[in-house]
């Protein structure tokens, strides 16, 4: 099991300057850093490889950030453009020699509202169709689509591990799998353990984040059965903390964040990451 930081802490977008950050993770004690693509061309796949091999850390995975366009149950140009995306997300990862791809690849964050049975029905079935050859391709290319349930003020789509199991079974690939985070449970899970036992062996990656989105176990989250159920399950995967602060403005809007969780934004990766290896057991 590695420890990661979503780079989100520090900078959006992210592009080949910001690989400065790798040797300070390193420093600290990170054995894996994820990288959200706001858009392709913000990051060269090799210069960002060459960075990280150099600081001796590993890409253990990158984010897709859907943003408006990006929709696999919009409009037939928002579906292709959404296709295009996380196709060349697919495409950079296997140049990074990065396994997973996460995040909600299905559709436009911040996109909430009531549907009918029937509406439901109809964009599940897209989001599927979409994704199918999406996840051949992924298999071909040796990535993993991990996919993640946001909470319902972020989507109305997939709120739940079950919802989150029921897509990953309907594309029905071994490169698809599914990506749960502690405070999106938090909000929508009637037990979190529950939930990350459920799971089970189509669980592909995890977020530890604060139940404020400050620093994981400085806060109510229950993280002592958190990590028994996980490893209860075998879960090998990373265990990656992604919080935003005040300082990165962009990601501060679009996850509404207006005050400032902690003292300094250096105490959710140094003290999370403490955190993480005691609840863990990890030296």
């Amino acid at each position: 099991m590695r420890f990661g930081l979503n780079t989100f802490l520090y900078a959006s977008p992210f592009t080949n300057e910001s690989v400065t950050l790798f040797k300070k993770l390193k420093k600290w004690g990170f054995d894996t850093v994820e990288i959200p693509v706001e858009a392709l061309e913000h990051i060269d796949p090799l210069t960002v490889k060459a960075a990280a091999a150099k600081a001796g850390i590993k890409i253990g995975s990158i984010c897709a950030c859907m943003g408006p366009g990006r929709d696999f149950r919009g409009s037939a140009e928002d579906q292709k453009t959404a296709t295009t995306y996380v196709k060349g997300l697919i495409d950079q990862a296997a140049a990074m020699g990065c396994p997973k791809l996460i995040g909600p690849i299905y559709s436009v964050v911040g996109l909430a509202d009531a549907h009918d049975d029937a509406e439901k029905k109809q964009q599940f079935d897209l989001v599927v169709r979409n994704l199918k050859p999406l996840a051949k391709y992924a298999e071909q290319k040796g990535v993993t689509l991990c996919i993640e349930p946001l909470n319902r003020f972020e989507t109305d789509f997939l709120n739940t591990c079950d919802q989150g199991l029921k897509l990953v079974k309907a594309v029905g690939s071994k490169a698809v799998k599914l990506h749960l985070d502690t405070f999106h449970m938090n909000i929508e899970e009637k037990n979190q353990a529950a939930a990350i036992k459920k799971a089970g062996k189509h669980l592909g990656h995890f977020h530890a984040c604060g139940s404020d989105r400050g620093t994981p176990g400085g806060d109510h989250i229950e993280w002592k059965p958190i990590v028994k159920a996980l490893k209860k399950i075998g879960y090998k995967g990373d265990i990656v903390i992604e919080s935003f602060t005040t300082d990165v403005k962009v990601i501060a809007r679009a996850a509404a964040i207006w005050r400032k969780i902690e003292p300094k934004r250096d105490d959710i990766a140094v003290k999370g990451l403490a955190n993480m290896k005691k609840f863990f057991g990890k030296k």
